[in-house]
């Protein structure tokens, strides 16, 4: 898949250090010498294309809300149809396929406890598996930003 030179700084320069501010996809605009709608555009179709999963905050866990890890065991061919439903509920941040019995691994963050466990119990209603809960008992920090390759070369700088 190729990027444009827009795209490709969008993805680079954003994963960390977005602007906490009223007018976020503005400043990146200014930054970047670009319209705002260009970048909520871009933004959009790099969405779209499945490039981006979400553009949100990542707090501190435990400092808002609830959250867990869960899994699941999905016969391989039923995967991509509960991974979509997984997919679909507004608390799932993500999920992926993993090399395992428990080959369906997801997140759910939720302003309470209470709807983080709905949200898992909904889950197994809707699917027929059960859904393994792993609640965090202790916290890593893990720097999920990623400097992208660009045709071989390094990505363009900021």
């Amino acid at each position: 898949m190729s990027y444009s030179p827009l795209e490709q700084k969008l993805l680079d320069n954003y994963q960390r250090d977005f602007p906490l501010s009223t007018t976020p996809f503005a400043d990146i605009a200014a930054e970047l010498g670009v319209s705002e709608t260009e970048v909520l555009e871009t933004f959009g179709a790099l969405k779209a294309r499945g490039s981006v999963g979400r553009i949100g905050g990542i707090f501190k866990p435990g400092s808002v809300g609830a959250s867990t890890l869960a899994a699941m065991e999905v016969p391989q061919d039923e995967l991509e149809t509960v991974a979509d439903l997984v997919s679909s509920f507004a608390t799932v941040n993500h999920n992926y396929e993993r090399e395992h019995r428990l080959n369906l691994w997801f997140v759910v963050a939720a302003d309470t406890q209470g709807e983080v466990t709905r949200t898992l119990r909904t889950i197994e209603e809707q699917t027929g598996f059960a859904v393994l809960d792993l609640p965090m008992l202790e916290a890593f920090h893990l720097d999920l930003g990623f400097k992208l390759k660009w045709n071989g070369t390094s990505s363009i700088g900021n």
